[in-house]
Parts: structure tokens; sequence; C-alpha cells
């Protein structure tokens, strides 16, 4: 079991919550065709999920890269499994997205497919739409573009050590957000300068701290859980920026999550689920629109629209989405990482 199983728990529920987002937002859309009376529950603001993905991105790089601050060949080993654990699956699923979007046009929203555009999503530059929104082909992938600027901003400072790399790279990432929040800064600039990137920013510390010897009790942490459930809530329908109606939240589920004794207690059955899934987020996050459209296409053409609910419709597919999910990260993705690892990671860095 991981030194960390709440953090790959939290993970586990970071995706789900995403997933929950869109298997909700189809069935509202399903309503008027099955017949449904449908009221989402949004007590709970779902995309939040998104947020806590980035803190942990923060912790995590931060918690995992010990041995690479200040070492000869840091940064190229750092970019080189970084991006052999986030391409190969992105890019899957940007092709798989693109063949649909070509070859059944109907099935999709409306798409920008010009050659620059299409590019730019593979390479993960943020490129404008004609709606305004800087999203890629592939629109979750949106989180992707910020998750790789974040590595390009790390590496650079890992030639120094841990907590002088950490702080430096803490106070760039604010000094840009201020910049990008007084200058009217064209794209990509205004978008590597919004404030969200400073959740990435949070988990760093929060890294740090734990590093640094910080551990909390199992009553404080649950504390820091309940605000943070209380603070998402209460700020949800606010017109708080999100940094903090749901980056603070975030924030404070990583610090619950991170702040304890390593292995406290014995591994359950519910934490050895969350585990697994926490395992296949990556992959649960990036595919399960797929699943939830697939789901959509065989429950409407079998005719079971008309009989079940709404709600069971979002079990069916969200259910369907998690098994995919296991299946895609046990049979492709660990394969295809590393397989890339053993490929592009020179023999002397395999070491550190």
């Amino acid at each position: 079991m991981s030194k960390l199983p709440h953090i790959q728990i939290l993970r586990a529920c970071a995706a789900l919550a995403v997933a929950v987002h869109h298997a909700q937002f189809d069935a509202s859309a399903l309503s008027a065709r099955f017949g449904w009376q449908f009221q989402p529950f949004d007590l709970i603001p779902w995309a939040a999920g998104v947020d806590v993905f980035f803190v942990i991105s923060g912790f995590i790089i931060v918690y995992s890269s010990d041995k690479l601050f200040g070492s000869p060949g840091a940064r190229r080993i750092f970019l080189t499994r970084r991006m052999g654990r986030v391409v190969p699956l992105y890019w899957t699923a940007t092709s798989l997205y693109l063949v649909v979007a070509l070859a059944l046009p109907g099935a999709l929203n409306s798409e920008v497919l010009e050659p620059g555009f299409i590019l730019g999503s593979y390479l993960f530059i943020p490129l404008a739409r004609p709606d305004g929104h800087v999203q890629p082909l592939y629109s979750l992938g949106w989180t992707l573009n910020y998750e790789i600027y974040f590595y390009l901003l790390f590496a650079a400072v890992l030639v120094w050590p841990k907590r002088r790399a950490v702080l430096v790279l803490v106070g760039t990432m604010s000094a840009a957000v201020v910049i990008g929040r007084m200058a009217s800064l064209p794209q990509p600039l205004r978008f590597w300068t919004d404030p969200i990137i400073l959740e990435f920013a949070f988990g760093m510390v929060l890294a740090l701290l734990r590093r640094e010897g910080l551990v909390l009790s199992r009553g404080l942490r649950a504390g820091l859980a309940v605000c943070g459930l209380i603070l998402l809530i209460g700020l949800s329908d606010s017109a708080m920026p999100r940094l903090f109606a749901y980056g603070l939240p975030a924030a404070l589920f990583v610090a619950a999550a991170a702040l304890g004794a390593d292995r406290e207690g014995r591994e359950t059955w519910l934490a050895g689920m969350g585990g697994a899934l926490g395992d296949a987020s990556y992959a649960l996050y990036l595919i399960h629109p797929f699943s939830i459209r697939a789901g959509r296409e065989i429950i409407a053409r079998a005719g079971f629209g008309t009989f079940i609910g709404p709600w069971v419709y979002i079990v069916l597919v969200l259910a369907g989405a998690v098994l995919a999910s296991l299946l895609v990260f046990r049979w492709y993705e660990r394969p295809l990482t590393e397989w890339f690892r053993q490929r592009c990671e020179p023999a002397r860095l395999k070491l550190v």
C-alpha cells in the first residue's frame, strides 16, 4: 500500500467528482428525451475535483522529487517521468476524440478542427476557440495545459535545494498572477497567469511542511476536512474567485489527507478499493466522457431510458466509467508509461 493512502483515496474522490458532474449534466440533457423528472444534486460543486487534483499535483511533485533537487540531470529525469505519465494517455484520448469528430460529427458538440488548433492541442499550447474559451480539441485537456506548464516551471528550479526551489517557484507564480491581474495580457500569457496556478503552490507548500516533519493528529485532520467541506459548500454559489471558493477547500482536503503519519492503521477493503481507483484516477478523468456517451447510446438504443430513472442512469454510466478506467490503467496506461520510460530515460538516471 502507498505511504500516502489517503492521497490516493482523495485522488479517486476527485476523479469521481468530475465524472459525477458530467454524468449529471448528461442526465439533464436526456430528461426531455426520456421523460425524466430530474433535479441535479448540486449542493457539492463537483467540478472542484479539478482543483483537488491541482493541489495534489503540487504536493506529489515536491514530495516525490527529494532525490532530484540539486542533482545532475534532474531536469531531464523529472520531465521524462512526468511526460511519460501524462502524455501517452492524453494523446490517445485526444486522437480517439479526433477520430470520432471526423467520422461522426453529429455525435459531438461543434468542434474546431483547423490543423493549427489540433497541433496546439497535442502540444499543450493554450489556444482560444471561436467562443473565447481557451480549451484544446478534447476539452478536458485544459487541465493538462496547466499541468505541463507547472512541470516546466518546476523543472526550472530543480537546480536548487528543495526549500529554496519551492519558495522561489511559489514567489514566481504569485508574482505572475499579480502581473496577470494588473495587465491586459494576450493569450496564452493570460492563461498561464490565471490565479488557478496558485493551487499548485498550495500543494507545494504542504509537501514542504510534510517533508520538514509536520504531522497532524487524526482529530485535527478530520477537522480540516470538515472545514474544507463547509467552505466548499458555503462558497460554491458566491462571487469568490475560484482560487478561494474551490482552491482553498481543496488545500484543506489535501492537508487532511497528507499530513498524517505514514501507514496509519490497517488497510481496509474500502481503502484498498480507493487506492486502486486512485491509481486509475488519471484514466478515469480522461476516459469517463467516452464511457458516459457510450453508456448513454446503449441505454437509449436498448430502450431502457423509458423505464429507468435518471439516478439509475447516472449510477450505471459511472460504474461503467470506473470499470473502464481500471481496465485501461491495468492493460494500457501502466504498460505504456513503463514502455515510454524504458526508452526515454537514461539508465544512469533510473537509479535516482
